[in-house]
């Protein structure tokens, strides 16, 4: 038997579109209305990013992680709901308002570990509410850091104080012996007073270095606050509804779709062309009153 073939080729698609045009047509035209009447009234839509970069204070017990906090609980802390509830109340917008649901649908954070940087996305029905909606965001975590930071660093800088203080005391008991050495002339006293100058300056030296270290590392390129690395951006164009792509879309969706609704009419109109043309004969029509005589007995 040869085989039967229900592929549709190029030439039949042809011959189908020749015949159902105006369907092909009707829904081509109805698609792509549809997607130019979205693309034009959709209402658009800014995006604002900014580079955060998390505080941290460096003069923290050897092993420590100087940041103020972990990346991952950065992350954590400013994708929960009242992190961003608390956001929403700073801008005065109500959590069931659209520009809400804009704020927590948009948000996005990409940390960049080995830079020490946080990318923060946010959207905005304008150019001036995506960075607003980025200010105040990072506003509020700085003040939480702010306060997470407060007590280490004051620990830090009354380290520091004491290491002065203790530089001061020993360098004035250096000065002491160095003029006591001075002043002395036994042989004896000289040995004595010699060995006790040799540890005076080793501990003044020690002192130093510490209070040198603690001075570095508590500078603006060791410990500060946290802060944005670069000014917000904000282009100029909204990144929604991207127009030229809406309209590209839908003209290939609307021509798909031509071109299934022109299939579809065709084999609609072949199906009532065979169930019409199919013969009323005399022996069927007595076979089937037969079957209404037997049903009816």
């Amino acid at each position: 038997m040869p085989m039967e073939h229900d592929e549709i080729y190029l030439i039949d698609l042809w011959r189908i579109l020749r015949r159902e045009w105006r369907w092909f047509v009707a829904v081509a035209v109805v698609v792509v209305a549809a997607a130019v009447f979205f693309a034009q009234t959709a209402r658009p839509r800014w995006e604002a990013t900014a580079w955060i970069r998390p505080g941290q204070l460096s003069p923290v017990p050897p092993g420590l992680d100087p940041r103020i906090e972990p990346f991952q609980r950065v992350i954590e802390r400013m994708e929960t709901h009242e992190f961003q509830d608390a956001v929403l109340h700073d801008l005065g917008l109500s959590p069931r308002s659209a520009e809400a649901h804009l704020y927590r649908g948009s948000f996005d954070l990409d940390p960049s570990p080995y830079a020490g940087l946080l990318k923060l996305t946010l959207r905005g029905y304008s150019r001036q509410q995506a960075q607003r909606f980025v200010e105040v965001t990072f506003e509020h975590l700085q003040r939480l850091h702010e306060g997470l930071m407060a007590e280490p660093l004051e620990l830090a800088q009354a380290r520091l104080k004491q290491a002065e203080a203790q530089l001061r005391d020993a360098t004035a008991e250096r000065d002491r012996l160095r003029r006591a050495l001075e002043e002395s002339h036994e042989r004896q006293d000289l040995m004595l007073a010699s060995m006790v100058l040799s540890s005076s300056n080793q501990e003044v030296r020690q002192l130093q270095q510490t209070v040198s270290d603690l001075k570095a590392r508590l500078t603006a390129s060791y410990s500060y606050q946290t802060t944005l690395a670069w000014p917000i951006y904000v282009p100029d164009h909204p990144v929604y509804p991207n127009r030229v792509l809406i309209w590209g879309a839908g003209l290939v969706l609307g021509l798909g779709l031509g071109l299934v609704a022109a299939v579809a009419r065709n084999a609609a109109r072949r199906a009532g062309t065979l169930v019409a043309s199919v013969p009323s004969t005399p022996a069927l029509g007595a076979y089937a009153q037969g079957e209404r005589g037997v049903g009816q007995r």
